[in-house]
């Protein structure tokens, strides 16, 4: 007798297990939330970011453990999305950040819902942009100007060519020029060990180079992080 009660309470047991839906289609629930991109535009050497709607951006939504996405939509032109029919459990949301280089970073996050819930995911922040995880080198440079040994004026450098190259590196894979407040500055650079560099010139109207070196720690930032650390003092004939 205790062994056909066992028998039919494993029985109920698998029959009741058996029964119980996985995470996925088939419910009552809905997984919804809004996407925000931040955009990196270049061009601007103090790195802004515009934060606004990610309209028509796929999101995608993964079932419980699922190494799998089960199921994507698209955001409206608020940056909303919804998965609707959902059966109680754990899903995981995402959409992609995209790099200069083409490559996609994914930016995820976790709801849970009941029977027929509605569950709010945390807002995704994904990032695009041309000066999206890069850095920028920034600097000043000061002219000192001469006609032949006497100093004629003074004042920040216009139009003066400034370089820069990797650490070690014989030649530069870059050169600006400064502007009117003698300001200088590259872009898109990933983290790295560089030397900064312009010329001055002698009485002899011989040019010597001005070096300066700086570390890129990471992806995002301005560097130096002092204000005008790095700072050109040069001599220029006229």
């Amino acid at each position: 007798m205790k062994i056909k009660l066992i028998g039919l309470l494993c029985m109920c047991l698998l029959l009741v297990t058996s029964c119980k839906k996985n995470e996925g289609e088939g419910g009552t629930g809905t997984v919804q939330g809004y996407v925000k991109l931040i955009n990196h535009p270049d061009d601007n050497y103090n790195l802004p970011a515009d934060t606004v709607e990610a309209s028509k951006t796929d999101v995608f939504i993964v079932y419980g453990n699922s190494e799998f996405y089960g199921d994507d939509a698209e955001t409206d032109k608020k940056g909303f999305y919804q998965f609707k029919y959902l059966t109680p459990g754990n899903y995981t949301v995402y959409s992609y950040s995209i790099l200069p280089d083409g490559n996609k970073i994914p930016i995820t996050t976790s709801v849970s819902i009941g029977k027929g819930q509605t569950g709010t995911a945390s807002t995704l922040y994904i990032h695009s942009g041309k000066a999206y995880g890069t850095s920028v080198v920034k600097g000043k440079v000061w002219a000192r100007y001469y006609k032949k040994d006497e100093q004629v004026g003074s004042g920040w450098a216009y139009e003066h060519r400034v370089y820069i190259r990797n650490l070690g590196d014989v030649y530069h894979f870059d050169d600006v020029r400064v502007g009117l407040d003698g300001v200088f500055a590259f872009q898109k650079l990933q983290p790295g060990t560089y030397e900064a560099f312009t010329f001055t010139e002698n009485a002899d109207e011989v040019p010597s180079p001005v070096i300066d070196t700086v570390t890129v720690t990471k992806a995002g930032g301005i560097y130096p992080q002092e204000p005008d650390s790095i700072y050109f003092n040069v001599r220029i004939q006229v």
